[in-house]
């Protein structure tokens, strides 16, 4: 099943990376209509998150619950199950080939169609001394391809790499999957703990099919006007 975008709104995903469940439906209030998903990560889903993202999902909103599994087969399966019971339309997992297999062929049995499983490649906060650090031998860049490839090749419905792996990971897999990209951030932000970022403009040039920002619009004094100056720019790289 594909899941590409339609809009240049559907494209942006805000991370509600606030510690508590009261603040992200503040946020929410405040960009209703003016993002296309709202991302849930671990901080938010240790305060509550989880029952706050089916209430999201059950008023309409697009919701993206950020779990990032990796354990053995049978719980992921059993993990997988359940969220689909949920309403989400995107969940993360590692992108291991075991893992991951045991995730498409959990999903494929209980026959949801509407959630899209991501195989995060290497995390936008890693740089190649990080990798070494990790034990890892070899460029970034050839770890993300190899693993963007095993997700095709499992079935996955896309994966999570960094903007700067875009293109690369584009001409990979062609349109096989969908490219989520976080390490996003408009020209001039604060990059953070970010390391391999781009622009929102020119994250959707090399390929990317949805761009998860946060802090940027988190930190905003117009939250809404933040997304939707985003949402402006990804307009004109799709022009």
């Amino acid at each position: 099943m594909s899941f590409k975008p339609t809009t240049a709104r559907d494209r942006l995903i805000l991370a509600l990376d606030v510690p508590t469940v009261e603040e992200a439906q503040t946020i929410v209030d405040e960009t209703k209509g003016a993002v296309g998903t709202y991302k849930i990560g671990m901080q938010l889903q240790f305060a509550g998150g989880l029952t706050f993202a089916e209430e999201l999902a059950r008023e309409g909103h697009s919701i993206f619950l950020d779990v990032k599994l990796l354990d053995i087969d049978n719980t992921i399966a059993s993990a997988v199950k359940n969220v689909a019971k949920m309403g989400m339309k995107f969940m993360t997992l590692h992108a291991y080939p075991k893992t991951m297999r045991a995730a498409v062929d959990a999903l494929a049995e209980v026959g949801n169609k509407d959630l899209c499983l991501l195989g995060v490649t290497v995390l936008t906060s890693m740089d190649e001394r990080d990798l070494g650090d990790a034990g890892y031998v070899g460029p970034i860049a050839d770890l993300v391809e190899a693993r963007a490839k095993q997700a095709s090749a499992t079935g996955m419905g896309g994966i999570v790499c960094s903007p700067v792996e875009a293109a690369a990971m584009r001409a990979a897999v062609g349109d096989s999957l969908a490219i989520i990209t976080p390490g996003v951030r408009p020209a001039g932000a604060d990059v953070g703990d970010q390391k391999r970022i781009m622009t929102p403009g020119d994250a959707v040039t090399a390929g990317a099919d949805y761009l998860v920002v946060g802090r940027p619009i988190l930190k905003a004094a117009d939250r809404r006007a933040a997304a939707q100056a985003i949402c402006r720019e990804i307009e004109a790289a799709l022009a």
